[in-house]
This record gives C-alpha cells, sequence and structure tokens, in this order.
C-alpha cells in the first residue's frame, strides 16, 4: 500500500512538472554584422529555386518524351526541392528579416517535420535516380522490363512513406518533452537537436531516434548510392569500346552533381557535429547553405547536363512560337 502511495505521489510529481511551451525562440545568427545581407541573399535563392523546379516541373509535365521512369525520379526531386525551400525559407526571412522570432509550440514541431521529410525525400529520390543508372548501364537490355512507370512510381511511394513514418516518429517524441527551463533554440529553424536538448527530462530516445533516422534516411542510401556506382564501375570495365564508356559515363554526370552537392555538405556538417565543437553561427551559415543551395542548382545543372531535356525545352519552344504565331494569323484572318 505504502509503495503504491510512493508510485502515485512520484507520476503525480512527474505530470505536475511537465511544461509545454507556448512558443519557442529562435537565435538565428548572434552578433554577426550584416547579418540582414545574408537572409537577402536567402531571398534570392528562393526565387531562383521556385523558378527553376518549377521550370524543370512544367518541362517534365508538358514534354510527352519525358513521361519515362527516369522523369518520375527526377520530377520528384524537383518537387522535394521545391517543397523543401518553402518548408524552410519563407518562415526564416519572416522571423530574421521581420524580427517574428518567436513560433508557437505547434508551429515549431509542424516546421521541423516538414523540412525534415522534404531534405530526407532528396536523400531517397537520389536513391532512386543511382538505381535507374545501374539497371540502365548494367542490365541494358532488361532496363524498360525492370525500370518501368509502375515500379518507379511505387518505389517512390514507398519512399514517401517511409519518410514522412520515420519524421512522424521523430516529432511525435518530441511532445514527451518537458520545457521547464529554457526555450531559446539556437539554430535558424526548429531543429530537432537543439530543440531535444532543451528538456528538462530525459532526452536520450530522442537522441536514439534521431540518430536512427539520420542513418537510415541519409548514409545509408549514400552508401548504397556509392555501391551502385561501384557496380556501374565494374560494368563499365567491361565495356571495350571508349566512345561507349563515354557515352554511359555521360548518362551519370548530372546525377553524380547532384549526389555531391547534397550530400557532401549536410553530411560534413552532421560529422563535424558529432566529433567536434562547432560555434553556433558557423554550424548555421554551413546547415543553411547546404539545405538551401542544392536546391537551387540542381534544375540548373539538370537542364545543363540532360541532352533530352535540352531537347525538350527547344521542342517545346518551338510548339509555343508556332501556336502563338498561327493565334495571331487567326485573329489578323477575324479583323480583315
Amino acid at each position: 500500500m505504502a509503495a503504491n502511495l510512493t508510485f502515485m505521489q512520484s507520476a503525480s510529481s512527474i505530470n505536475a512538472t511537465f511544461f509545454r511551451p507556448s512558443s519557442f525562440y529562435i537565435t538565428g545568427l548572434y552578433n554577426v554584422p550584416h547579418a540582414r545581407y545574408y537572409y537577402m541573399f536567402l531571398c534570392i535563392v528562393y526565387a531562383v529555386t521556385v523558378l527553376g523546379n518549377s521550370f524543370i516541373m512544367g518541362t517534365i509535365y508538358l514534354a510527352r518524351s519525358l513521361h519515362t521512369a527516369k522523369y518520375i525520379a527526377v520530377f520528384n526531386l524537383a518537387l522535394s526541392d521545391l517543397c523543401g525551400s518553402s518548408a524552410l525559407i519563407p518562415k526564416l526571412l519572416d522571423m530574421f528579416l521581420f524580427e517574428n522570432q518567436y513560433i508557437s509550440y505547434e508551429a515549431c514541431l509542424a516546421n521541423m517535420f516538414f523540412v525534415y521529410v522534404f531534405m530526407t525525400m532528396q536523400s531517397l529520390t537520389l536513391l532512386a535516380m543511382a538505381y535507374d543508372r545501374l539497371i540502365a548501364i548494367c542490365f541494358p537490355l532488361r532496363y524498360h522490363a525492370i525500370v518501368t512507370k509502375t515500379a518507379m512510381s511505387l518505389f517512390m511511394s514507398v519512399m514517401w512513406i517511409l519518410s514522412i513514418s520515420f519524421n512522424a516518429l521523430l516529432v511525435a517524441l518530441v511532445t514527451r518533452l518537458s520545457f521547464c527551463r529554457s526555450t531559446t533554440v539556437n539554430s535558424y529553424y526548429c531543429e530537432h537537436g537543439p530543440v531535444s536538448k532543451l528538456a528538462c527530462n530525459d532526452y536520450s530516445i530522442n537522441s536514439i531516434i534521431g540518430n536512427v533516422c539520420t542513418a537510415t534516411l541519409l548514409y545509408i542510401p549514400l552508401i548504397l548510392i556509392a555501391l551502385s556506382y561501384v557496380c556501374i564501375g565494374f560494368a563499365l570495365h567491361k565495356i571495350s569500346h571508349g566512345v561507349e564508356q563515354i557515352r554511359a559515363l555521360k548518362t551519370c554526370t548530372s546525377h553524380v552533381i547532384l549526389v555531391a552537392m547534397f550530400y557532401l555538405p549536410i553530411i560534413s556538417v552532421y560529422t563535424a557535429g558529432r566529433t567536434t565543437t562547432v560555434s553556433t553561427n558557423v554550424r548555421i551559415i554551413n546547415t543553411a547553405l547546404s539545405q538551401t543551395i542544392p536546391p537551387m542548382l540542381n534544375p540548373i545543372i539538370y537542364t545543363l547536363n540532360t541532352e533530352e531535356v535540352l531537347q525538350s525545352i527547344k521542342v517545346l519552344y518551338k510548339r509555343i512560337k508556332v501556336s502563338s504565331t498561327m493565334e495571331r494569323t487567326v485573329k489578323k484572318t477575324a479583323r480583315n
């Protein structure tokens, strides 16, 4: 009886001390002169990101020649880039250009969820694109039988479910944390690590799940992409003609650049954060650039390095030009 009473008092004490704040304060860059110009630069980055990725998605949608399994993945990457930047940059500009640095508890969790969902979808989509290149080069005769539109659509659907499920769990676990001390987040958005570390109660489960999500959705896809290129390297080594090797390599160039741009900065920032002491300002600048610059450059690089996309853009341009000329001719005829 006494033991039960002690347990009930202990549980009551825990419930009494559980505190959920109404809002968090996001610090952003601290004591950095002319930080406003950095945020204005991100505003330009966002504008270019929206235009570039909208252009790529529009081109894929309108050009029938791009209605293939490969371009389902490319469309998905552009969508993830666009949505990821939209989840991050507008809120960031509102907070630091207009000094609205307080964010409600619910909005903070929503911000965390959407930023992570779209960031991990970029990672998983790059893995899908690596799979496409692996089958195209290692099994060219079976490519159209293996990599079908249905198969790629199913592949992407599973990846969306994975990303949403893992990140929903990550964010849901934050709701078990009590924030009875500081509510100042040393980041530029509601980042999981800095938010969890503010908790008064044990946040070890949050850290473990955070590491599992990072490993599953970032490191493992990178390792699988690297292995796919090892297999591609062996396959190309067997090709006797140098011209065919170069032609096959050209089909991988855009993807390799996208992989390097996405993974190298993010993995470097995450690894440095776990192995050395990095100042808050340096971490914020590096993480912000690694999350905003690749989505801006992806459509530019893919357009310039992919012959199919360039050709489709030319065809669409000619079609628009012809239709506008015909429209003008019809209007002139009607007037006469």
